[in-house]
């Protein structure tokens, strides 16, 4: 059940940091509360996680979710560059997420 937690405290997390573009720096009520909020069920749903599993590997699966999620969103929804070293990047976060996930058991 940890594992579960911690990819929807990632997808969370993605959530948040996107709202955080949406909310034009808490300026708007609806992005802004919405950001709020999945903030707090990303946060509490980590802190479930990281019940079972080492901090180290939690938090940085968690940051790592939400770095590729937010990457990717930036790319589709808000025009960033998708040049072929930001995606090479993208792929080395998803590696490592992997790579934690198979030495944490």
């Amino acid at each position: 059940m940890a594992w579960t937690y911690l990819v929807l405290a990632g997808l969370f997390e993605i959530g948040w940091a996107i709202g955080l573009k949406y909310s034009d720096g808490f300026s708007r009520l609806i992005p802004s509360v919405l950001t709020a909020i999945s903030m707090v069920i990303s946060v509490v749903l980590l802190g479930l996680a990281l019940r079972s599993l080492p901090v180290g590997t939690g938090y940085a699966i968690w940051t790592g979710i939400g770095t590729v999620g937010t990457a990717i969103l930036g790319i589709v929804l808000l025009g960033e560059p998708a040049t072929a070293l930001r995606l090479a990047c993208i792929g080395l976060i998803i590696v490592g997420i992997l790579g934690l996930k198979f030495a944490a058991g």
